[in-house]
């Protein structure tokens, strides 16, 4: 398998100057040992050059082929081969190109530190270039195991989203088709007030947060809905202040709340009901309480999670991997749900 590409400009020209550097001092320490700079440089030239290019050889080898765990043996006796064969090469070379007697004696002699000089450095080069290939390629099976994670967190959010939607229109189909028989002009409005709300969710539909100020907006277009069904039974108090309303909260998020709030708050009395919303920053986090009033007696029947505090929770666990972002206790006859919504701090 490829590896992802690391960057010629960083790694070929670092190379190339260490190679420039190990020919320099080759050089040197061959003409401190009295042969002639031309005799230096010539075998400095011809060992190290073969050996750099056998290094990016072994740099494009090991873009596409790593041996495994378990497999570095053959690393060894690549390594190993690789230094006969330069070796072999050097030797020749040397000996067309600089036929001088004293030095063929020396560099018969030098063979065996020149080969295990060879077998090291292109020992390190591979080692050098494993670790950095394998670096790269875990970075980026890491980077796209984390865009598929974001993309199947989107698609889950994305239907999260829009399940939200039919439910809520479903239920106030219901309750128009509850008003067209007997309060017709009602069932008229509510249906133009429903038209404004689905227009405004359907323009937004691409934002993952928006701010409190903006949600409470479309929050209040379905509360008139509701108002048109309950009349005078339904009643709203918000509390907030400029502060928490600047604060960004996901998208629809309280809408399924408050409806479940109205479920269990009106549908077993048949007195006025006050649904309170409290909203307050604290320590870089917005809380967003959801109050209502209901019968314990009557209630029992209903009890249980719903599809709109269950999606919410699961809405709030892939948002922030958190499962403390919401809560519900009751006391006496109030029932109350607590969202905490984590502020990034500027």
């Amino acid at each position: 398998m490829a590896s992802p590409e690391i960057s010629n400009r960083r790694t070929i020209p670092f190379m190339i100057l260490l190679w420039v550097i190990w020919g320099t001092i080759q050089a040197w320490a061959l003409n401190w040992m009295g042969f002639s700079w031309e005799t230096a440089a010539i075998d400095s030239v011809v060992s190290n050059g073969l050996l750099m290019a056998i290094g990016l050889a072994v740099r494009n080898t090991l873009r596409y082929y790593r041996p495994g765990r378990g497999k570095f043996f053959y690393i060894f006796v690549w390594n190993f081969c690789i230094a006969v064969l330069w070796i072999g090469v050097i030797k020749w070379a040397l000996s067309q190109l600089i036929p001088d007697p004293t030095y063929l004696t020396f560099l018969h002699k030098s063979l065996p530190v020149r080969f295990f000089i060879a077998f090291l450095m292109t020992g390190w080069m591979a080692l050098i270039h494993w670790l950095l290939f394998t670096f790269e390629e875990n970075r980026e099976n890491e980077k796209r195991k984390a865009d598929s994670d974001k993309l199947a967190k989107d698609a889950e959010l994305y239907k999260l989203r829009q399940q939200l939607q039919p439910h809520f229109l479903f239920n106030s189909l219901n309750s128009i088709s509850s008003l067209t028989g007997s309060r017709p002009e009602e069932a008229r409005h509510m249906i133009q007030q429903l038209a404004d709300f689905l227009r405004g969710t359907l323009k937004n539909d691409e934002k993952m947060l928006v701010s409190l100020e903006e949600e409470l907006h479309y929050l209040q277009l379905y509360l008139d809905i509701e108002k048109v069904r309950f009349g005078h039974r339904l009643r709203t108090e918000v509390k907030n202040d400029e502060t928490s309303l600047k604060c960004q909260i996901p998208q629809m998020l309280l809408q399924p709340i408050v409806e479940n709030a109205i479920k269990f708050g009106l549908y077993d009395t048949t007195g006025s009901v006050t649904i309170s919303i409290t909203a307050k920053l604290e320590n870089a986090q917005l809380s967003i309480s959801i109050q209502n009033p209901f019968d314990p007696q009557t209630s029992q029947t209903r009890q249980g999670t719903g599809f709109g505090l269950s999606s919410i929770r699961r809405r709030l666990y892939l948002l922030y991997a958190r499962k403390d972002l919401i809560e519900t206790k009751t006391e006496g006859d109030l029932f109350t749900t607590t969202v905490i919504i984590p502020q990034q701090h500027d």
